[in-house]
């Protein structure tokens, strides 16, 4: 009996997060309420509170279903001890490229965080909630970064904060600009010769000296 009810929770918080994205695609984050969400996935405002604290919580809850795929390449290239950091960051780029052409679902989280994301006085704690996030994925590629220093696969002597800017914008805007007009390139086929195009910046971009 625990375990059933332990399940029909698990199903009740995917069915939510599956109208959020539903809901944000359609309408945008700022203009959708939590009653809307809770009426497209059939549940009652209070089931939305037992899983989620508010708008931002259960945002951040689609963000993390982003990461699940990605986590033992991005543990692995932040791991002090791994020979192959820039090795691991290189095939975590790769795939996040192409999950978002091959993953619909993912494909709209990512619509919605880039073009659908409205920052208004009502929803400050949204822009709270992207900030931290942005600022969370910067310490991973700094951390990425570091471990390849150490490992001489990137110089010694990297601008490692102006690096992390560099390549966390390419990496966004590629992402973007796929977004806006999916027809303009194959993104799937192109994804690693993008990726090491960045990382040959990294190598040898004397801008990107100290």
């Amino acid at each position: 009996m625990v375990g059933r009810t332990k399940e029909d929770a698990q199903n009740t918080r995917r069915q939510i997060l599956a109208a959020a994205e539903q809901a944000f695609h359609a309408r945008g984050m700022s203009r959708t309420t939590l009653a809307e969400i809770a009426s497209i996935a059939g549940v009652t405002r209070g089931a939305i509170y037992w899983h989620f604290s508010d708008k931002a919580d259960l945002i951040q809850a689609l963000l993390d279903t982003l990461r699940e795929p990605l986590d033992a390449l991005a543990k692995a290239s932040q791991d002090e001890d791994e020979v192959d950091p820039l090795g691991y960051l290189r095939l975590l780029l790769i795939k996040l490229f192409e999950q978002l052409v091959l993953d619909a679902r993912i494909r709209r989280i990512r619509e919605i965080l880039i073009y659908k994301c409205e920052f208004t006085d009502a929803t400050c704690e949204l822009r709270q909630q992207r900030q931290g996030a942005y600022q969370a994925i910067s310490g991973r590629i700094e951390r990425s970064l570091s471990n390849a220093m150490r490992r001489a696969q990137l110089p010694a002597d990297l601008n490692l904060a102006r690096a992390v800017i560099s390549l966390h914008a390419y990496v966004d805007g590629i992402v973007a600009q796929w977004l806006l007009l999916p027809d303009s390139f194959a993104l799937a086929e192109e994804a690693p010769s993008l990726v090491d195009a960045v990382l040959d910046m990294l190598r040898l971009s004397p801008a990107l000296r100290r």
